[in-house]
């Protein structure tokens, strides 16, 4: 390989990521971080689902462990379209645990020991802030026209509507 082939592939090598797009640099911008804000708060709500999903004791046992579980297989299949979504307008998407952090607005729950009741108020409270971050998402994808954004954005509203209205039904006591 000659000197100039070399200096070649180190470029390529060290080259940002940049995924063609017909979206300007704004709406790149305000997409992504959009998308990644909610990205980070999917991975926090999955594992604080998996969290409790893990920890649930009870009469109710086998009902919440199993409400959870099916809950989380739910929003982590979100990840992977959030992310490759965010890469096709031409953003940078998450890169690490410590990434997520700083960029959840979930709360964790570090808690040694929580009812199994809070438990389910709890992420029925987290499924509720992520429709409102999810509309609020909806309306920068539409705001720069892109569509296959808001097809996906519409799909995950539905499916935390319903997370939080089985979580809600759930922990409503009977009369």
């Amino acid at each position: 390989m000659n000197k100039s082939n070399t200096q070649e592939l180190i470029l390529r090598r060290n080259a940002p990521l940049a995924t063609a797009t017909d979206l300007n640099e704004n709406a790149t911008q305000d997409i992504s971080g959009a998308l990644n804000a909610i990205l980070a708060d999917v991975f926090a709500i999955y594992l604080k689902t998996k969290n409790f999903h893990w920890h649930m004791s009870g009469p109710h046992f086998r009902d919440y462990h199993l409400l959870l579980d099916d809950q989380a297989t739910e929003i982590l299949a979100m990840t992977d379209p959030l992310a490759e979504r965010i890469r096709k307008v031409g953003g940078g998407t998450l890169k690490s645990i410590g990434h997520i952090s700083r960029m959840q607005r979930v709360l964790d729950n570090d808690a040694e020991y929580v009812e199994p009741t809070d438990m389910l108020s709890e992420l029925r409270e987290d499924n509720q802030r992520l429709t409102e971050r999810l509309r609020a998402a909806h309306g920068v994808c539409v705001e720069h026209a892109d569509i296959a954004s808001t097809s996906l954005i519409e799909v995950w509203i539905d499916e935390s509507e319903r997370r939080g209205w089985f979580l809600f039904e759930t922990t409503r006591h009977s009369v």
